[in-house]
C-alpha cells in the first residue's frame, strides 16, 4: 500500500522540524514565560504605597512593593532551545508566595502564571496553527 502525497507530507514535516520553527518556538514559550513575569510584577505593584507610607498585604494577596528587590528578581529566562522559565529570584520570594510557620503565604507566582494560562495556551495554539499551514497543508 502507497501513501497518496508521501513526498509532500515528508517535505512538510522537513519544515516543521527545521531550525527556524525550533528558533520560533522557542520564542513563543519564552514570550509565556515573559508574560507571567510582567502579571507578577504587576500584581505585587497594584495598590502598593513603597516607603513610609508602606502597608503590608493580607494574607492570601499578592505581597505589596515595598523596596522593589521582589520585583527586581522576577526574570523570564530562556532554558533550552524550546523551554522557558519565570523565576522569582529574591531571597524572600518563596517564603512569600508559600508562607513559612511565622507567615502566611502572599502568592503572587501561582496567581499570575494562572491568570495568564488561558492567554499563553491561545497565543501558543495561534502561532503553531500558523507554522503547520505556512508549511503547505
Amino acid at each position: 500500500m502507497t501513501l497518496k502525497g508521501k513526498d509532500a507530507h515528508i517535505r512538510r514535516l522537513r519544515k516543521l522540524s527545521g531550525n527556524q520553527v525550533k528558533g520560533l518556538a522557542g520564542a513563543i514559550v519564552y514570550e509565556g514565560a515573559d508574560t507571567i513575569r510582567a502579571e507578577a510584577f504587576r500584581l505585587v505593584s497594584a495598590g502598593s504605597v513603597s516607603g513610609k507610607g508602606h502597608v503590608a498585604s493580607l494574607p492570601g494577596e499578592a505581597p505589596n512593593r515595598e523596596h522593589g528587590d521582589l520585583q527586581a528578581g522576577m526574570k523570564a529566562a530562556q532554558t533550552g532551545p524550546v523551554t522557558a522559565e519565570f523565576r522569582s529570584e529574591a531571597d524572600h520570594a518563596q517564603p512569600l508566595e508559600f508562607g513559612t510557620s511565622k507567615m502566611a503565604a502572599r502568592p503572587h507566582v501561582r496567581p499570575a502564571r494562572d491568570t495568564k494560562k488561558p492567554e499563553i495556551e491561545k497565543r501558543f495554539a495561534g502561532q503553531f496553527d500558523k507554522l503547520v499551514k505556512a508549511s503547505g497543508g
